[in-house]
């Protein structure tokens, strides 16, 4: 099992080529079960969670050619796909394929929607919490559907004519959901409204690319969607957005370690909640073309406190990162997660390297020391790995991170993004 060998010290200095984000890509990819045609995708990263929906995709009848291009920096990690559904030869999505990632679960929308039926098995992925399917069933159900929970799958059916517009208020905020109902609502009879929607810029990327497929959506990054039904969807192309949990990700490394990096392709104001709280932990952050530039030119890491909160509030996928920086500052700081109630499975990973953090139920105590040392940690989650990786550039002497597999999952090439930087991570392979 592989990994990953980190020596703490050295600042960061270069440049870093944020890849697309994968939260979009997922939901996007699972949007060519809607039409015959071909979508096309560009900036589509190579990680593990992609490559599984790539099977999956595969199993229901998508056809998928892959090419990848280095034409520049600001393009040396992307890769455009072309999905070609003419027919779906499978409406089940197996516990096999489902089982390991969450996002999987979304193909039922497309499957009902275009198909009238689907057979999925209940999601897997991150242990950081519950997250039960019961948001997307009513949502479903709203639309006509009949679901049916059967020895782990979920066993759906559009009444006859296919699913119906109807009004929907989610009773939480669940980008998943809104994922899935945007998408079965296109082809709905009639309009649908989707009042309390998600607004991360993932849902309003997928209706830009819904949209261009000849969808009729209004209201995308708002707490209110509105989608009229159409009778089919074409193909299109669609470029992915950059992704903002990886482009907040190395803005905290940059604050933890010092130095001077430019983070491209990629927008500040798709994490402007994180932006700003890494700027008050002592890191300066400006605009540049194509990007922005984030530095820390000696000074202290002061400490910050935060709460995750739905978009535009601080993400909880950058909860834990931003408390592995806060293990550094001087004084005392605390990080509240409201969003999934099991999400700090890293802080005893953090206290093997030195991190003072106690726990008061779903809010974390972060007394600053002056050195972290290195250490053996595990890589509980996605999230959390990379709060270890973080840790581990600035603690002294090695830092070895097993179980990295959940860094693949979401994170392209870290180790050479960071190397090219200055810093000494590699893979090792026992």
């Amino acid at each position: 099992m592989d990994r990953i060998r980190i020596v703490g010290g050295n600042e960061l200095k270069g440049i870093i080529p944020i890849s697309g984000a994968k939260n979009a890509a997922l939901p996007l990819m699972i949007a060519s079960l809607l039409t015959s045609d071909t979508l096309t995708l560009e900036n589509v990263p190579h990680l593990a969670d992609v490559e599984q929906l790539l099977r999956i995709l595969g199993n229901h009848g998508v056809d998928i050619a892959v090419n990848g291009r280095r034409e520049s920096q600001r393009d040396a990690y992307s890769r455009t796909i072309h999905f070609t559904c003419r027919t779906i030869v499978d409406t089940t999505a197996p516990y096999e394929l489902v089982s390991t990632m969450r996002a999987s679960f979304w193909v039922i929308g497309p499957l009902l929607a275009r198909e009238g039926k689907a057979r999925v098995s209940l999601p897997g992925g991150c242990a950081i919490g519950t997250r039960p399917v019961d948001l997307f069933i009513d949502g479903l159900q709203a639309l006509g559907a009949t679901m049916e929970i059967d020895g782990g799958y979920i066993n759906a059916t559009a009444p006859k004519g296919g699913l119906i517009g109807a009004r929907y208020t989610f009773p939480k905020v669940s980008v998943g959901a809104t994922h899935v109902m945007m998408m079965a609502a296109t082809l709905a009879r009639g309009t649908t409204v989707i009042g309390n929607a998600a607004r991360e810029p993932e849902v309003s990327d997928l209706a830009a690319c819904l949209n261009a497929m000849g969808a009729k959506i209004t209201g995308a990054g708002t707490s209110t969607i509105t989608i009229e039904g159409v009778s089919s969807l074409s193909g299109a192309r669609h470029r992915v957005l950059p992704d903002r949990i990886e482009t907040g990700t190395y803005a905290m490394a940059v604050a933890m370690t010092g130095g001077d990096v430019v983070l491209e392709n990629t927008d500040i104001s798709l994490l402007e909640n994180a932006v700003e709280a890494i700027r008050r932990s002592g890191a300066t952050i400006e605009p540049v073309e194509g990007g922005f530039r984030v530095a820390r030119h000696g000074g202290v890491i002061r400490p910050v406190d935060v709460v995750t909160e739905p978009y535009p509030g601080f993400p909880t996928d950058l909860q834990a990162q931003f408390m592995g920086l806060m293990t550094r500052a001087q004084g005392v700081s605390h990080v509240t997660e409201t969003i999934f109630e099991n999400r700090f499975m890293h802080v005893q990973e953090l206290a093997r390297l030195g991190a003072k953090i106690t726990l008061s139920g779903q809010t974390a105590r972060i007394e600053g020391v002056e050195k972290l040392r290195g250490a053996q940690v595990m890589a509980t989650d996605l999230r959390a790995s990379v709060s270890l990786v973080i840790a581990g550039l600035a603690a002294e002497g090695e830092t070895w991170v097993s179980r990295v597999y959940h860094l693949d999952r979401g994170f392209e090439r870290l180790e050479e993004k960071l190397t090219n930087c200055g810093a000494i991570v590699e893979r090792v392979r026992d």
